[in-house]
């Protein structure tokens, strides 16, 4: 253990700066010595407001109550993402967080579905999800009979706010203020400090790059490079707006395509946050405000925030004594609500990867493998909603359907087309079950299903599959509505509920 305190220095507060500084004080605050640098006069995008259920672990491991947080950022609950318009117009499918069926020992659940199916004794294959008609019928609860697997939309300037209380309760210190230099060593080009405009010197021996898009210190200052992504993920822009409440909140976020883009709804306790995304090249900013603000409901509470994107990522996470993290690591379109997730691994990582005095080469590469290797396995799992679809009823949808994807993914599709088989690496986010949910949603079915099913008598088959849609209506029965269960739970100081 080294007698004198790491110096750590985060470059940016926001969601990303503030993660970053809670869970490093909450693991390593004895060890290290954090200052956290902002300035309030430069906004954040702030519209990450959809997660995904790993949260709930990286709150266990800074001890979050969860009730606690809930009430500080307006949450509500949120069991999947509803798709429309993405397969066909008028289309429309859900991408639960939850277990579809049973699996056995030798085959996934979707190959008695598909048998099921071919004799016309299967329901729809959501029918078997409890977190799936969950959802669509608007019911919630957190119960030992019938667990549910969830995550939250927030209020990200709210849960910026309440990390940063965590954080400083735990010693990390905050500087206001604009950085005017970085300043770094003329031999080895590592960072020394962060010069403000008000003259003083912040020095550091490891800096976190928090800053957005802009990325001050991870390519304004080292140059890193950037490696671009927008021809398998054209979209390049974004407006976002929040308006009131005008009814009960549900339990899922809506995910609505349109011809240039999609559009998004996350539900909070007190506001609905709104926004839309899309291709420059095939919809102007104002064509895609006016189309926003025509599908809103409820008065609006804020002016809309465009946001122009280059989706892609750094071609280093880390660089000498630097870590990217947050958006000025990379971008991903939000369509899977893993922005949040992102921030949260990339500090998890860097916990288990921290350096012991000097930053060694290995280290710095085996984050940067990780790294990469998250980035490029979400981009697949976004790009293949663009890609597999039967819209062709305008140019960006043409182009989306006909466009060239990567080896891997173009795998992953043939082999589910073929023979109903999600492949999951190792590691990656995405389960079988979100890869097997988006491709039958996209309207990829497979040709056939595993010949062991065939096995089993159609007698077993309809009662296996009755069971299973049985014991889903049955615990959803027991649950309360969403907002009923809200109410009781985690009721925020402002909310709209009734």
């Amino acid at each position: 253990m080294p007698n004198k305190k790491m110096k750590v220095v985060i470059a940016g507060g926001g969601t990303a700066g503030w993660i970053a500084a809670a869970a490093l004080a909450h693991q390593m605050g004895e060890i290290l010595d954090i200052t956290l640098v902002e300035s309030q006069e430069i906004g954040t995008i702030g519209v990450g407001e959809a997660t995904i259920p790993p949260m709930r672990t990286f709150h266990r491991l800074l001890g979050i109550n969860e009730q606690e947080f809930m009430r500080a950022t307006n949450a509500t609950f949120k069991l999947g993402i509803q798709f429309e318009n993405w397969e066909k117009i008028g289309g429309k499918y859900f991408h639960s967080f939850g277990i579809t069926g049973k699996q056995t020992i030798v085959t996934d659940f979707i190959h008695f579905w598909l048998r099921g199916r071919e004799l016309g004794i299967a329901q729809e294959f959501g029918d078997y999800c409890l977190e799936f008609k969950a959802a669509l019928k608007n019911r919630f609860s957190i119960n030992e009979q019938a667990k549910v697997n969830y995550a939250f939309h927030l209020d990200a300037g709210r849960y910026a706010s309440f990390l940063r209380e965590r954080a400083e309760a735990r010693g990390v210190k905050r500087f206001e203020g604009k950085i005017a230099q970085v300043k770094q060593n003329p031999e080895s080009g590592f960072i020394t400090s962060l010069k403000m405009e008000s003259g003083q010197d912040i020095p550091g021996d490891l800096f976190l790059d928090c800053t957005g898009m802009r990325g001050i210190l991870i390519e304004q200052t080292l140059q890193t490079g950037f490696e671009e992504w927008g021809h398998w993920l054209p979209c390049d822009s974004a407006i976002a707006i929040q308006t009131e409440s005008t009814g009960p909140a549900v339990p899922y976020t809506k995910s609505i395509a349109h011809h240039a883009g999609w559009r998004w709804q996350i539900p909070l306790q007190h506001r609905v946050g709104n926004g839309i995304v899309f291709s420059s090249q095939h919809l102007s900013k104002d064509e895609a405000l006016n189309m926003l603000l025509s599908s809103v409901d409820g008065k609006g509470l804020t002016e809309p925030n465009v946001i122009k994107f280059k989706t892609g990522r750094r071609k280093k996470s880390w660089n000498k004594n630097c870590i990217a993290m947050g958006l000025a690591s990379g971008f991903l379109e939000p369509l899977e609500s893993t922005s949040i997730h992102m921030i949260m691994t990339a500090v998890t990582r860097l916990l288990l990867l921290f350096p012991h005095g000097e930053i060694k080469q290995s280290i710095v590469d085996e984050y940067n493998s990780q790294a990469e290797s998250e980035f490029i396995r979400i981009r697949d799992f976004i790009i293949l909603h663009y890609k597999a679809t039967e819209r062709d009823d305008s140019p960006f949808w043409r182009y989306c359907k006909d466009m060239e994807i990567p080896h891997d993914l173009m795998h992953r599709i043939n082999l589910f087309k073929d023979f109903g088989r999600s492949n999951q690496v190792e590691g990656e986010l995405f389960r079988l079950d979100s890869w097997t949910q988006v491709m039958l949603g996209q309207g990829i079915i497979p040709a056939s299903y595993h010949p062991i099913v065939d096995l089993m008598p159609e007698r077993d088959l309809q009662l296996f599959l009755n069971s299973i849609a049985t014991d889903v209506d049955k615990n959803i029965a027991m649950m309360s509505t969403h907002q009923d269960f809200l109410k009781k739970y985690c009721p925020s100081v402002v909310s709209n509920i009734k």
